[in-house]
């Protein structure tokens, strides 16, 4: 399902005005894919998890299965967070303020945005933030 707004092929640039109507139609339709991607997976585990239990009759099969179970719900929590993360893009993106930095307000890059569509800080806000966070960690 392709936007009137997007043309096909289209991939954002630094060489056209930031957060333009084309580029915000871009990555709101991006974060939908990942969305419903994330959706679909989580509705698989669902299912599988509601087909019953563990019916492995050794010890040590029933216990790797166990562990594979839980594994697969705490790699759906995760991507529940991450979810989480995309409902809030979406949201900036109908606010406006997706693109720019929650810490200074400037553009984030264009790239930085096509590689991680829920950054909310720039690159250089992001690494003072990570470098806080490991000088806090150290005292």
């Amino acid at each position: 399902m392709t936007s009137p707004l997007l043309p096909q092929n289209y991939t954002p640039s630094d060489d056209e005005a930031f957060m333009n109507p084309t580029m915000r139609e871009y990555f709101r339709q991006k974060l939908l894919r990942w969305r419903a991607e994330l959706l679909a997976e989580s509705n698989g585990t669902l299912n599988s998890l509601q087909e019953g239990g563990i019916q492995e009759p050794d010890i040590a099969d029933r216990a790797s299965a166990e562990t594979d179970r839980a594994l697969e719900l705490r790699t759906r929590d995760r991507e529940r967070k991450l979810i989480s993360k995309i409902d809030a893009a979406l949201e900036r993106i109908h606010d406006g303020s997706f693109g720019y930095c929650e810490e200074t307000g400037d553009p984030i890059a264009v790239r930085r945005l096509d590689a991680r569509p829920i950054a909310t800080l720039s690159l250089e806000a992001q690494e003072r933030h990570e470098r806080m966070e490991r000088t806090q960690r150290d005292d």
